[in-house]
């Protein structure tokens, strides 16, 4: 009686092991995919080798126990640090580096991965640990399309994948515009919280009104990016004058209360000067126009 050969699963090495690194150890490790660890603190691996993983005594040893080797570390300086000293053993191998960083050391690094006659991947994880190989779970890649076909349900363990585009540092630039929108939301919230208290209102009876607000004005993105994207800026309902005397207003009281207007000063500024220029009228979507201006001018 012949037996089934059970399907391949693709060694995977992880190198780094802070929140998410552990985190992607154990959705391998779930999935049942041969893995390798390694940290500079081996004693974070324990309940990694607990549960099957092998632990390697160098970064050059996990990269030759992985056909897949993901990256989680600190920042692209130690990603440098750590996979210089594999380069030969680097070889036909894919490299998925899921480190925070900018674009430019992206391309730098994908360029380094390719001349070692290596695939290479960026990417950018949009979760928090507890939640990696769930559906709350997603990352954008960019950088070899060959490998992301290849690996791609290896990789949709961590959470749903999908590849931007071959450029490598694409998902870094993707990345650094999400955070963007992420911190200038949590900016909004801190200038929020501490105008409310002082009038003796405390965070959480904010916050309450305050997310049901904010998710209804998400809902106006979508046609934001419409305008911007046709540089189109018509509209017949809340438009860049509106706008500027409300803002005006918020830093008027901001102010009065003893507070800094730094968060919101800017924003202001990019709409006195769209008024400046005669768009009074115009969607307050218009100020993107000050910042690509001012892109232009450098």
């Amino acid at each position: 009686m012949s037996e089934t050969a059970a399907p391949h699963k693709v060694p995977v090495s992880i190198i780094g092991l802070g929140n998410l690194g552990r985190a992607l150890a154990e959705s391998y490790l779930t999935q049942g995919h041969p893995t390798t660890v390694w940290n500079r603190s081996a004693g974070r691996a324990d309940a990694l080798v607990a549960r099957g993983a092998s632990l390697a005594a160098t970064p050059a040893d996990a990269v030759a126990a992985g056909e897949l080797v993901v990256v989680a570390v600190l920042d692209y300086d130690t990603v440098r640090e750590l996979l210089l000293p594999t380069a030969g053993a680097l070889k036909g191998r894919t490299v998925v580096n899921l480190t925070t960083g900018t674009p430019s050391a992206a391309r730098a690094l994908g360029a380094w991965v390719a001349d070692q006659q290596a695939a290479y991947l960026d990417g950018a994880v949009y979760a928090v640990p507890q939640t990696v190989g769930t559906a709350a779970a997603f990352v954008l890649y960019s950088g070899d399309e060959e490998a992301y076909r290849t690996y791609r349900a290896v990789l949709d363990a961590i959470g749903e994948g999908s590849l931007v585009g071959p450029a490598p540092e694409l998902s870094s630039v993707y990345d650094t515009a999400l955070l963007s929108g992420m911190y200038g939301m949590f900016a909004g919230f801190f200038q929020a919280v501490a105008l409310a208290g002082t009038a003796g209102i405390g965070a959480a009876e904010l916050t309450r009104p305050l997310v049901r607000w904010l998710t209804a004005a998400a809902d106006a993105l979508p046609s934001f990016a419409e305008e911007i994207d046709a540089e189109e800026y018509g509209t017949t309902t809340s438009n860049l004058e509106i706008n500027a005397v409300g803002l005006r207003n918020i830093l008027t009281a901001t102010e009065a209360q003893g507070l800094p207007t730094d968060l919101l000063a800017p924003l202001l500024r990019l709409f006195d000067d769209q008024l400046r220029a005669g768009h009074a009228e115009s969607s307050l979507s218009r100020a993107v126009e000050s910042l690509r201006a001012a892109a232009d001018r450098r």
